[in-house]
């Protein structure tokens, strides 16, 4: 599609309609900013269904071309906007429309000038604009849509792939949605937007790759606002006419001295809506009889939204593993853990893991790092998942060797601390070996190691040194003495996790050499697939 006509325009607002009630509930259970009241997927739906509304009761003259079919859009949803989401929706269409006034189709040129108009207008809908929601993504998707061809399709794909990567950086942003492990409930909404108008462009019906969101908790319903306003209880809203800008700058002034969330924002004419948080229900419906003539008024009381929502835990107990290589995390995931591949999204900050926490939705959570590199940023995410009621215990393993021995005694039949108990006494007993290149320069108890020398690594320690160039023979027979040293101190069982680099024939080397050295021991093998080593073995 080159360019939106009336056609394409109403289409898309049918299938905005669609697909918010099938993400209503989704994105109602990751809303805990500005207020934690469950409604932004609602908002966003009902302001969307009034917009469509409008639409189609206008007169036939008014919605056979692109500009008028958007201007009717616009004035729906500010007339039927619900909650502060639904105030910011009615001025992104309000941006749209005001940028193809009198235009017959909406090109690829015009679609940039929309967005960024739309940009201007949310931000200005916004009392105090905050970082980590919806206006970060809508002002991530302006920008991406000013660089590149004035295509259609790139622009709207480039929006929303911006929008999405702008959306799973939200709980980096804001505390209180990394608290809860979820992006931002209106950045959400508003990606589903893109990807419809998207679609309706390009005819695939793709979906931007997001970030996971996860329920909503009743500790989360608790955390502060980053605006300090937890203290008000009541959302007020309506319709205000007869007014004049300077009347709605005072009135604006006056709600934002009772209470905080404060927009009051019109579409261009004589039609305004005004929203407020506060207390003191009846001096915000005053001030708008003060500035003109309000009708339409709602009220609701957050308290009541929030006793309506699921309850935080579904399981009593789950097992999290964090190990690095596509085969390692198939085979975790293969015996019923949560895993998480940290090759695949590299360093994990504090925010990440706790959100790895609070998704598993459980009430005590076992973890087992397959690294000693995440002890620090692990350790602050369990403080917070603890402080918030979750029941959170790391079982010390240095190595995906050690998670397999104490996945092997997991028993969910077993009260959960005699199980962490068994875990942990498995992955103690369990000596860990490895095989890897060097990367840097320095001198150990075996000797000194430069760039490129194959080593041997014993819990940790260098203990055998290959001077590079090492080919698969010397792979070969450093794994077999290595193995050999971990076995002098007895063993009954070796186990071996391939890396990204191991030489083929290796494991087939591996058990030739303990059927002779070593008959007696029973050797596991597994591809793991890690792309910073050789072999992971371990013995127990």
């Amino acid at each position: 599609m080159q360019v939106l006509d009336a056609g394409a325009v109403r289409r898309w607002a049918d299938a905005c309609v669609r697909s918010l009630d099938a993400n209503r509930e989704a994105i109602d259970r990751i809303n805990v900013y500005p207020v934690p009241d469950g409604d932004t997927g609602t908002n966003l739906l009902q302001t969307m269904r009034s917009a469509l509304d409008a639409l189609l009761r206008a007169p036939a003259d008014a919605r056979d071309a692109a500009g008028t079919s958007l201007a009717a859009l616009a004035k729906g949803a500010l007339a039927g906007a619900r909650g502060n989401s639904g105030v910011i929706l009615s001025q992104v269409l309000r941006g749209l429309a005001e940028t193809v006034q009198g235009a017959s189709t909406m090109t690829g040129g015009a679609l940039r000038q929309a967005l960024h108009r739309a940009d201007e207008l949310a931000t200005a809908a916004v009392s105090q604009p905050v970082a980590g929601t919806v206006l970060s993504v809508l002002h991530a998707a302006a920008e991406a849509a000013a660089d590149g061809p004035d295509d259609l399709e790139h622009v709207i794909t480039s929006a929303a792939k911006a929008g999405a990567a702008a959306l799973a950086d939200t709980p980096r942003q804001l505390a209180v949605l990394a608290k809860a492990g979820v992006v931002d409930a209106g950045g959400r909404g508003l990606l589903v937007l893109l990807d419809t108008l998207a679609a309706v462009v390009t005819g695939r019906e793709e979906e931007s790759e997001v970030v996971p969101v996860l329920p909503r908790t009743p500790e989360s319903l608790t955390t502060g606002r980053e605006a300090g306003s937890v203290e008000f209880e009541y959302e007020v809203m309506y319709l205000l006419d007869g007014t004049s800008e300077t009347a709605v700058d005072e009135l604006r002034a006056t709600l934002g001295g009772l209470g905080d969330c404060v927009s009051a924002v019109g579409d261009g004419a004589e039609l305004w809506t005004v929203h407020v948080h506060c207390n003191d229900i009846g001096a915000a419906i005053e001030a708008g009889i003060g500035a003109g003539r309000p009708h339409r008024i709602t009220v609701a009381r957050f308290a009541d939204q929030i006793a309506a929502q699921a309850p935080r835990f579904v399981r009593d107990r789950a097992v999290v593993v964090l190990v690095s290589g596509e085969g390692a995390v198939e085979l975790f995931r293969s015996e019923g853990a949560v895993v998480v591949d940290l090759a695949a999204v590299g360093s994990p900050t504090p925010s990440d893991l706790l959100a790895v926490l609070v998704s598993t939705r459980a009430r005590q959570v076992t973890v087992l790092p397959g690294t000693p590199g995440l002890r620090d940023r692990l350790a602050e995410a369990v403080a917070q998942a603890v402080e918030a009621g979750q029941d959170v215990v790391v079982v010390p393993t240095a190595s995906p060797v050690q998670v397999l021995a104490a996945i092997a005694v997991h028993d969910p039949s077993r009260r959960p601390g005699d199980d962490v108990v068994a875990m942990a006494e498995a992955a103690a007993a369990t000596r860990r070996g490895e095989l890897a290149l060097s990367d840097g320069e320095g001198i150990t108890w075996a000797g000194r190691v430069r760039v490129g020398d194959l080593l041997g690594l014993l819990d940790g320690e260098v203990v055998l040194i290959e001077p590079a160039p090492a080919d698969e023979d010397a792979v070969g027979d450093l794994a077999c003495r290595l193995v050999d040293r971990m076995l002098a101190g007895g063993g009954e069982l070796v186990t071996t996790v391939l890396g990204a680099a191991a030489p083929p024939g290796l494991a087939d080397l591996l058990e030739d050499h303990l059927r002779l050295s070593h008959p007696e021991v029973e050797l596991t093998v597994y591809q793991g697939g890690q792309p910073d080593a050789i072999i992971l073995v371990g013995v127990e």
